[in-house]
């Protein structure tokens, strides 16, 4: 075990060292390269921000609202019966826009249940299994300039579907 300790502290380091030595060999001018890709980084985030500051308002305010708790209550029969605990709901709905929204109700779910708890560990591996499907969505289809989703959104769906389903299975086994 301490020798994965180990390695993992050196994994990065020696990623960029490789990076730049194979540049170097291959004549590239490292250091242009990175300035280069930096201002287009920077182009993105100015690009991408108002998206970001959209999804971040409406979850705030689909939160302060209440609107989570209500939908919560509406759907707490049958979220039962699929063993997804209604508290789980809003964190289930928010992890699709937000990351750091949802990790705050988890954080709220921690505090009020406990870590070990069975909504606890439910909530911990949740938010392993799903993805911000929205806000991934916005940034990467924006960046690419990509107009037609096709099938994505139905795809990631599916996928946040299944990935609360084995949430369920696998909190059920601990």
């Amino acid at each position: 075990m301490d020798f994965l300790v180990y390695v993992s502290n050196f994994m990065i380091p020696l990623i960029i060292f490789y990076i730049v030595a194979i540049g170097l060999s291959n004549k590239v001018p490292v250091y242009d390269e990175f300035v280069k890709g930096a201002k287009d980084g920077l182009k993105t985030v100015v690009g991408i921000l108002p998206t970001l500051v959209g999804l971040m308002v409406a979850v705030g305010v689909l939160r302060a609202s209440g609107f989570l708790d209500f939908l919560s209550n509406l759907v707490k029969i049958p979220a039962n019966g699929l063993g997804l605990p209604a508290p789980l709901v809003p964190v289930t709905i928010v992890r699709m826009f937000s990351s750091s929204a949802a990790t705050g109700l988890v954080l709220d779910i921690f505090r009020e249940y406990g870590t070990d708890s069975y909504i606890g560990t439910l909530a911990s591996i949740m938010m392993s299994c799903t993805e911000t499907i929205f806000y991934t969505m916005s940034v990467y289809f924006m960046a690419a300039k990509v107009k037609k989703t096709r099938y994505t959104l139905a795809g990631a769906l599916i996928s946040t579907l299944a990935g609360v389903i084995a949430s369920i299975i696998l909190a059920q086994l601990m």
